[in-house]
């Protein structure tokens, strides 16, 4: 059976090499960073994502969803917080099983990559940072402990995410590559609601948290273990945005002002602002995303979409 040669073990590559391995393919997969089940390295990304239908069936073809689902929380509808701090719920459907699914990246990511390792035709080899590669060949050059390897196989994949390597190679080396980078002047900033005092949820557990205020917002997800995830989505420049907000007093102003009923629920909230970085929000744009039968692009490293319609995850899978 032919070889494939994967660069990238995240949500992607990792279901991808799970599905070739299920189909005979001899696959080596490359990830330059270490092996996420040996803590919760997310990579400066979202550490709990919406997983749709789409996404659920992706992981019903190979057999995993009970196990990846089994710490999922159902989100049935958004819940609206307006600035009087009233409540408005909107259900996603009709039928209440029809909604997404809050899950972590960290224990969803440790579950694709556990189920390509259960075919022993699978091979994943962590700290390995892919450097070059030959459209022509199907082969990477790869750094790992200073020593230098070469990844061959009949075809090499590139799932190795929005800034990928295998990407810059084609775009270096294919005639007439085209590509397209934007960013909106948005970032955001993760922040978080503990749980109560006995492990229980302060809000709604089944719901999406959504702050809408006009130009900028926050969304809250619920995580297994009573907290929520929140995400501050705000300007990077301008008379009120992360520019200008420079110290705790503005940061307390700005949330007393904008989201009253949240801070009573996060004790953490000046720490977390210091000390979580701000991250940009970028969609890319390619073309070609494969070249002859040797190499392709998946997920982010193809179509780098912005969070906000769940589409990054579930379009790649």
């Amino acid at each position: 059976m032919a070889k494939v040669v994967l660069i990238g073990s995240g949500l992607a590559g990792g279901l991808l090499a799970a599905y070739l391995g299920r189909r005979g393919y001899d696959v080596d997969l490359y990830e330059r960073r270490a092996d996420p089940r040996e803590g919760n390295i997310v990579g400066g990304r979202s550490i709990n994502l919406a997983i749709s239908t789409r996404g659920i069936h992706a992981l019903e073809q190979i057999g995993i969803a009970h196990e990846a689902l089994q710490h999922a929380i159902p989100m049935r509808g958004r819940m609206i917080h307006d600035k009087s701090g009233v409540l408005h719920f909107s259900p996603y459907d009709v039928d209440p099983k029809n909604c997404i699914n809050s899950i972590g990246r960290a224990a969803l990511n440790a579950t694709v990559i556990e189920a390509a390792q259960r075919y022993p035709n699978v091979r994943v080899h962590f700290n390995h940072k892919c450097t070059d590669v030959d459209p022509e060949a199907a082969t990477a050059q790869l750094e790992t402990e200073n020593v230098n390897v070469t990844g061959h196989g009949d075809a090499l994949i590139g799932v190795d995410g929005a800034f990928s390597a295998v990407r810059k190679s084609m775009q270096q080396k294919i005639a007439n590559f085209q590509y397209d980078e934007s960013y909106l002047a948005h970032g955001y900033k993760e922040l978080t609601i503990p749980p109560g005092p006995d492990g229980a949820w302060r809000m709604a557990q089944n719901a999406l948290h959504i702050w809408p205020r006009k130009s900028f917002m926050m969304i809250a997800l619920p995580n297994p273990d009573g907290s929520f995830t929140c995400t501050l989505f705000w300007q990077f420049e301008g008379p009120r945005s992360f520019a200008t907000t420079n110290c705790d007093d503005d940061v307390r102003q700005f949330f007393d002002e904008e989201f009253p009923d949240a801070v009573p629920l996060m004790p953490t909230l000046l720490e977390d602002f210091r000390e979580n970085p701000t991250g940009s929000l970028v969609t890319i744009r390619c073309a070609p995303w494969f070249y002859r039968d040797k190499v392709c692009l998946l997920g982010d490293a193809a179509h780098a979409v912005v969070p906000f319609y769940g589409q990054g995850m579930n379009a790649a899978f």
